[in-house]
């Protein structure tokens, strides 16, 4: 049909279907969006056929204005994100709430939506809690339908405690870290003013951080063990791994980050992008060229010797090796979208790892537990021959595991690898450059070494004769 009007008219033809517009930032075309709302937009939802006439129609859920990576990003910038469930005041649900005193708590607008201004308390306040509810979700969401299909639990839930986890997104002032911690049942993200810059940085305005910290805190639901030093150096590694692994999941998990990832890097995953580059804004806050750390690495396990945080990039650089192999393998430009592929593969490895966790030991897991559990996994799931010789190749190239078979040779279902680099028997976790959570006095169990310490100096003083004097009797 021919258009009845002219490309800048404000006239809606209310007969036939609206006016094609192209959608530019001018006076005619606002005119036509108002015009066209009366007339053409949908009106109340309709029930569905068969529905409980007492159900209510409205579908619960809120849209927020976010950071989609952090305010150094500005590629990507601010966006609008819609989170499905009931949100209130606050924001809070069941399993998450803001209780960042010095906050007022943030009531969502005329449209049910938490949309506030950026750089603002409450901003910081709606993204951060935005970014622990889509981590929750998408670990949640990669466990629907096996036999762990069942809400994620904090390490602290049992049947008689069942409260959420506390965000405070300005919870450590002047503090160059955020941690989760167990024992306070919360996250909390530091602010700080980097040497010779006026302007302070505020790591809850980091997507990665914020998905970091909160994957330790889903981790810690499953494998509460893992998070004790006491464990081997790799299973400190498997955590903050984790953490990484959250922030690169949790990016692939929305479409309009992948199509980003693939317009940034003309879809080679290993060029640079933010999302091998964790935590961007601290890590140039910290003097670096890029980011925290950087998931696209090729550090082996030999190099990165036994500090938690350095091998703990061994594991999360196989696995974006491994993403970029599974991605390469799958890609197709003439049948699908390149962005729909790196969604789609993400989405699977992501299950994939966290399965893996789960079936690993419950102490001391070491990096091969959880390769091998990769490789049982993906076999079963009837993947291609392909997708098994990746998940091996680069845990074997990276000296995680060891291959029988030269790595141009099939990976063969079944076979359980032999780890390779071990950590030696008795060997501390060393996690001084790790993030605040690895640094928590609560996992160190510091308490019981100081109480040791000080039990040797009352033995010392016993055997050299420096008795206290008695205790004075009560007094008649």
């Amino acid at each position: 049909m021919e258009n009845r009007f002219p490309p800048d008219s404000d006239c809606v033809d209310h007969r036939h279907a609206p006016v094609s517009f192209v959608p530019t930032p001018s006076a005619p075309y606002r005119r036509h969006r108002k015009a066209a709302a009366l007339v053409l937009e949908p009106g109340p939802p309709r029930k569905r056929l068969g529905a409980d006439p007492g159900a209510s129609t409205t579908a619960l859920g809120a849209r927020v204005l976010m950071w989609k990576q952090d305010p150094s990003v500005s590629e990507i910038g601010t966006r609008k994100a819609f989170l499905p469930g009931l949100i209130l005041t606050g924001p809070r649900d069941a399993r998450i709430r803001h209780g960042q005193p010095g906050i007022a708590p943030v009531s969502p607008n005329a449209f049910g939506d938490f949309v506030t201004t950026p750089d603002t308390p409450q901003f910081d306040a709606v993204h951060t809690y935005a970014v622990v509810r889509q981590t929750l979700t998408m670990y949640q969401r990669a466990l629907a339908g096996s036999e762990h299909d069942s809400p994620l639990p904090w390490a602290w839930n049992n049947s008689v405690d069942v409260e959420p986890i506390e965000v405070f997104p300005h919870g450590l002032p002047n503090v160059m870290n955020a941690f989760y911690s167990r024992s306070q049942g919360c996250l909390k993200f530091g602010d700080f003013i980097p040497s010779g810059q006026a302007e302070r940085v505020y790591t809850c305005r980091s997507f990665d951080i914020v998905s970091h910290e909160a994957g330790h805190a889903v981790l810690d639901g499953l494998k509460p063990d893992w998070l004790l030093a006491d464990n081997p150096p790799q299973t400190g590694g498997l955590h903050e791994a984790f953490g990484d692994l959250t922030a690169i999941f949790l990016a692939l998990s929305q479409l309009d980050q992948c199509e980003a990832v693939i317009a940034q890097t003309r879809a080679q995953l290993h060029d640079k992008t933010f999302l091998a580059d964790i935590a961007e804004q601290f890590g140039l806050a910290l003097g670096r060229s890029n980011g925290l750390r950087n998931a696209d690495n090729d550090i082996t396990l030999s190099e990165a010797g036994g500090e938690v945080h350095a091998i703990s990039q061994v594991f999360t650089g196989a696995v974006y090796d491994i993403l970029a192999d599974l991605f390469a393998f799958e890609r197709n430009p003439a049948l699908a979208d390149d962005a729909a592929v790196l969604h789609r593969v993400g989405d699977y490895l992501r299950g994939l790892v966290l399965r893996a966790m789960i079936a690993a030991p419950d102490v001391a897991a070491s990096y091969a537990d959880v390769v091998n559990a990769m490789l049982r996994l993906a076999a079963a799931d009837g993947k291609p021959g392909a997708w098994l010789n990746a998940i091996r190749n680069r845990f074997a190239v990276r000296e995680v595991v060891e291959s029988p078979v030269p790595l141009d040779q099939d990976y063969q279902p079944g076979l359980e690898l032999a780890p390779g680099v071990q950590d030696p028997p008795g060997a501390l976790q060393d996690r001084r450059a790790c993030c605040g959570t690895m640094n928590l006095a609560e996992y160190h169990d510091v308490e019981r070494l100081l109480d040791v310490e000080l039990q040797a100096l009352a033995k010392w003083c016993a055997d050299h004769g420096r008795h206290g004097a008695a205790a004075p009797e009560d007094p008649p």
